[in-house]
């Protein structure tokens, strides 16, 4: 390879069936190089719960990032957009069908999806976190390209960083432009199906803005680059959500120093799991931190024989390295994005179900034997858990999320939410608001979830603990059939 070259690397190889195409084989690019699967996302909520007038603006919410996107709750226009993309693929109306797919990613809420065409040619961008697709067609082929960073330099351990990770692309590949480095991927017009172009997009997109941060981080001869759309978050607001970082974790290492490791391991792995996925969501970290975060859930769930206290010993030291963080690389990884792409799945509702229930199960020892602060952060663990692992339907988001505004109202006050659910001090919860709420939600998605049924008579306001156990019963036995 001479360097300054463009360079590609292509093996053929038959990518396994996707779930929406499932009769297609094609040439894949496994590429030279490749990258680790991305599980990152943002989730806006400008303003979940409307109100009356009368209350709208004291309840309203400020433009603040929570969570991962989704893109398992698009309306039926744009679902039926897909259909509309697949029937003209199949009637060889190439171009027509791209127009239908690209609207069919298109987040109307967001504007995540740019796209010009001029007859046969054109060109569009696809944003997803820190990275941009930049694509183009024509009659023959299509493109997309995402530049990663530049490498002013060859670089034999980049190389190698890129070669270890090289069994993980099915669609896309690496390639060299002189110092730029890329991830790239291209079809024969004629067969860029929806299911091809969905699935290779969304490698390209997904994986590009999952390893731009760690190379950076990793190496300091690579340059970062092409990332001016991305919006930086108010300085105030990086300060509110570096306090509760550090005093969510020194909190939480607090309590654990005071268990007994054997007897209450159990109650310890549920409350370094739940943290895991509070500060994925409340503070929404990218980058090396969210890396982090993922490091931490992976000891606990990797397969292997180590004890239970050993797990939960190596993620309290993991959740020690991040307290040493420095406050101003913490503030690198707080920025706000647009997506196009989901980096987990939707599944089936039993499955949310049956993650709530099991920990409510094992909550009830916990509020028995006096341990209530135990048994919170195993009500949130229930639900908390899906919301990082799955792309739930946004309703059920909407719930999750007053949850949280319930159990951590310090945190959305001083994030600038006027309307406080629950107060810690005196115990008492703002019931009518609360219900309120719940109604809001499903009113605005009875629509789409003419059987969401949320009984807000079956909760409990006698203490948060109760609360969080009725509140999350609940949620395990909502009907989302669609209409």
């Amino acid at each position: 390879m001479v360097w300054g070259e463009t360079t590609d690397f292509w093996i053929t190889a038959n990518t396994q069936k996707t779930p929406v195409d499932n009769e297609l084989q094609w040439l894949v690019p496994l590429g030279f190089f490749c990258i680790l699967p991305l599980l990152q996302p943002a989730i806006m909520f400008d303003k979940i719960f409307g109100r009356g007038k009368k209350k709208q603006s004291a309840f309203a919410e400020p433009a603040v990032s929570f969570g991962r996107y989704s893109d398992n709750n698009k309306p039926e226009a744009k679902i039926n957009r897909w259909t509309e993309a697949e029937s003209m693929f199949k009637e060889k109306k190439y171009h027509e069908s791209l127009d239908a797919f690209i609207d069919y990613l298109r987040d109307d809420a967001v504007q995540n999806v740019v796209y010009e065409r001029n007859g046969a040619e054109g060109r569009f961008q696809l944003y997803q976190g820190s990275r941009i697709v930049r694509g183009s067609f024509n009659c023959e082929q299509l493109k997309a390209e995402v530049m990663l960073a530049r490498m002013p330099q060859p670089s034999v351990p980049v190389m190698r960083r890129l070669l270890e990770m090289n069994f993980n692309l099915f669609y896309s590949r690496f390639a060299l432009d002189k110092d730029r480095l890329c991830m790239r991927f291209d079809s024969e017009t004629e067969t860029a199906s929806p299911s091809k172009l969905y699935y290779g997009l969304k490698e390209l997109s997904t994986k590009a803005d999952k390893q731009d941060d760690l190379l950076v981080q990793d190496f300091s001869i690579l340059e970062s680059t092409d990332n001016e759309h991305v919006i930086e978050v108010p300085l105030q607001e990086k300060e509110i959500k570096y306090t509760y970082l550090q005093q969510w974790i020194g909190e939480t290492l607090k309590m654990i120093a005071a268990l007994d490791a054997d007897k209450f391991s159990g109650g310890i792995a549920y409350m370094l799991l739940s943290l895991v996925y509070r500060i994925d969501y409340l503070i929404a970290p990218e980058g090396k931190l969210l890396n982090d975060l993922e490091k931490i859930a992976g000891i606990y769930f990797k397969k292997d024989e180590r004890a239970l206290t050993e797990k939960s010993r190596d993620m309290a030291d993991e959740f020690r390295k991040i307290q040493t963080i420095p406050k101003e690389e913490v503030f690198k990884y707080l920025i706000h994005s647009k997506y196009t792409f989901s980096i987990v799945a939707p599944q089936p509702y039993k499955t949310i179900a049956d993650s709530i229930h099991g920990a409510n199960q094992n909550l009830v020892w916990y509020r028995d034997n006096n341990h209530p602060y135990i048994a919170c952060r195993i009500a949130e663990y229930g639900i908390s858990y899906c919301q990082y692992s799955y792309s739930l339907p946004k309703a059920i988001t909407e719930l999750f999320h007053l949850f949280m505004r319930v159990n951590y109202p310090d945190y959305f006050t001083a994030l600038g939410f006027k309307t406080q659910l629950y107060n810690p001090a005196t115990g008492r919860f703002d019931s009518g608001e609360i219900i309120d709420a719940i109604k809001e939600i499903q009113n605005r998605w009875k629509d789409k979830y003419p059987l969401l049924e949320f009984k807000t008579q079956n909760l409990r306001f006698d203490s948060l603990v109760n609360f969080n156990l009725t509140y999350t019963n609940e949620m395990e036995f909502l009907n989302t059939d669609p209409k």
